[in-house]
Parts: structure tokens; sequence; C-alpha cells
């Protein structure tokens, strides 16, 4: 099940920390590790997403986080849960939420691969700011057919 997640966002983003930890943090040097979890970490960069969660029962297993509908600023999922489409259903589910007409994300290296399946393009070459490693993307609905 995915809902919005209003009341367990400390949860949400143990999740996400876990998850970078486990999965992107390798490809860091401790600027981008200490960058990523000062953003994950302030309230205020929290307060201006919207954050949904993939729920197996009443565990979380999964977050989606968007910024103004048409960026996605986090998505991870349990390492015990990857390749069982949750990031795809969560992607689906606020793509079904946007009315703007794109998407667009700035990807880990990890998650590069994954967001090339889903449709997304390199808009640029892979960016590195504040220690933070990226492939600036983009998705355009009228190009894209929802899987």
């Amino acid at each position: 099940m995915i809902k919005e997640i209003h009341d367990d966002l400390d949860e949400a983003i143990s999740l996400v920390w876990r998850v970078f930890l486990e999965f992107e943090a390798p490809n860091y040097q401790e600027e981008g590790i200490e960058e990523f979890k000062r953003s994950i970490f302030n309230k205020e960069w929290v307060s201006k997403k919207k954050f949904y969660g993939y729920y197996d029962n009443d565990k979380l297993v999964g977050v989606i986080a968007t910024n103004n509908i048409n960026h996605i600023s986090l998505l991870f999922v349990d390492g015990n849960y990857h390749k069982k489409g949750i990031g795809r259903k969560l992607y689906n589910y606020i793509r079904e939420l946007n009315n703007t007409g794109y998407f667009e994300v700035n990807s880990s290296i990890f998650g590069h691969e994954f967001y090339k399946r889903l449709g997304f393009i390199d808009i640029d070459s892979e960016q590195c700011i504040h220690g933070i490693r990226f492939f600036p993307m983009k998705i355009d609905f009228n190009d894209e057919e929802i899987i």
C-alpha cells in the first residue's frame, strides 16, 4: 500500500539514511555523505517536500519525496525489497498526481539505470556539487508509457 507520509517522517528519514549508507555512500567522498546527511536531517528542507511511503503490512519499506510535484528529491527502497517493483510503484503513484507534464531528478550513480528504465533521459553529464554526485535527468510524459 502507498500513502502520503505525515506523522512518521522520522521513520521515513531513518529508512532513507540506512539505504543511503548501504547503497549510495560507497560512491561518495566524506563531503558528499555529510551534505546528504545535513539535507535529510534538516527539518526546513524536509518540510518543503511531500513524502509518500510504500508499506508492506505496517512496515515502511520504500519512500519517495517530491519538491513542487515535478522534481523527485528522494527515492529509496529497503535493500531487502529491491527488485520487487516497489520503486516503480512509488514512481507510478506520484506520476498520477503530477499534472505538469514532466519530472526532473538528480539521479544518484546507484539509481541512474533505474531511472533510465523508467524512461528518464540524461539532460547533462554527471555533476558533483558539495560532494553529491548525480546525473540531471528528465522525463516528458508525452514520451512515456506507464509500465
